[in-house]
């Protein structure tokens, strides 16, 4: 299991191997994190998202769960690492499927920094914004699945945009027994 660790900050400054961008299907910059971690690296990240686009995602984009990497510009980070985390369904029979999408968004992620190489990555909460996702459920399967994980860096650090976010995280830890710094 790697070390968890729970910051609030700002994920565009963290000084990681790779940071998580909570990205639309697209990967052409948004708002929230997508849209600063756009802002903060530079043209280069959308100019990799484009190729991209142009190559191995031609039709709809990059799929719900799934994951990518480019350089991370001018970003402290070496690589961002693009996921698209589902949108809060509400309650009903769809909820179970939606939320095993957005373990799959933090497991392919966690994936994909390994394969790069990472020693350490950096996660917002994905699908905690403007996706709707309430923070206590996002709060666990981000946590659950992380610590779960067979394929991870050693360091995975969640940045985490409010104090109450990040009391969520707290919380969540230790419903599920997970011991973080």
């Amino acid at each position: 299991m790697p070390r968890i660790e729970l910051i609030t900050g700002d994920l565009t400054a963290e000084r990681v191997d790779a940071i998580v961008n909570a990205a639309n299907s697209s990967l052409m910059g948004g708002g929230g994190v997508d849209g600063a971690i756009h802002r903060a690296g530079g043209p280069s990240i959308l100019e990799e998202c484009r190729a991209l686009r142009a190559t191995t995602l031609l039709r709809s984009g990059l799929p719900t769960g799934e994951a990518v990497a480019t350089t991370a510009g001018r970003l402290p980070a070496r690589w961002v690492i693009h996921t698209v985390g589902p949108v809060w369904p509400g309650p009903g029979p769809d909820a179970d499927a939606r939320r095993e999408l957005l373990a799959a968004a933090y497991r392919n992620s966690l994936r994909v920094a390994t394969g790069l190489g990472a020693a350490s990555v950096a996660f917002p909460a994905i699908s905690a914004g403007v996706y709707g996702w309430p923070a206590d459920d996002a709060a666990l399967v981000a946590l659950g699945t992380t610590a779960e994980a067979a394929d991870a860096p050693p360091l995975v650090r969640f940045v985490l945009f409010s104090e109450r976010m990040y009391d969520e995280f707290r919380a969540a830890a230790d419903r599920l027994g997970l011991s973080v710094g």
